[in-house]
């Protein structure tokens, strides 16, 4: 599970779009929904994208899938979308808001073509049905 810049400061900043909720609570849930799943989840948030990029690399070793919320990454960063393209795992990507919602910037998300899907604008829970879409997908449940 990684999350982006600034998303450490979830719960103060721009509470009116991204709500009140502190990226602690979120992973509480997220923890709370993987212990019923039966499978672990490792929490990294950094504001620095080549972090995000070795946490990447490091996944393909360790992990069965990814969630990643890449904050305003999703915009601009091909290094992370050719780690997401050359790991050769699911990566599913999560936005708290709805970027298409939004200001016309957001609505270029360069790491689309490479996740298996997005979920959306649902706030924290965006983090909770991008953990079951992963685990479906790394268990081959949905194609």
């Amino acid at each position: 599970m990684l999350s982006g810049p600034n998303l450490n400061l979830l719960g103060e900043r721009e509470p009116e779009v991204y709500g009140h909720h502190t990226l602690e609570d979120v992973q509480r849930m997220v923890e709370e929904r993987a212990q019923q799943l039966g499978v672990e989840v490792r929490f990294v948030q950094s504001n620095h994208e080549g972090v995000l990029l070795d946490e990447l690399h490091r996944a393909r070793l360790d992990c069965e899938a990814v969630v990643i919320n890449p904050g305003a990454f999703t915009h601009t960063s091909i290094a992370l979308r050719d780690a997401i393209a050359a790991i050769r795992i699911p990566v599913v990507e999560v936005h708290l808001s709805n970027p298409y919602a939004r200001e016309a910037f957001r609505r270029r998300m360069v790491l689309a073509p490479v996740v298996r899907g997005q979920v959306l604008g649902f706030g924290p829970q965006s983090y909770v049905l991008g953990l079951e879409a992963a685990v479906h997908l790394a268990r081959g449940e949905t194609q």
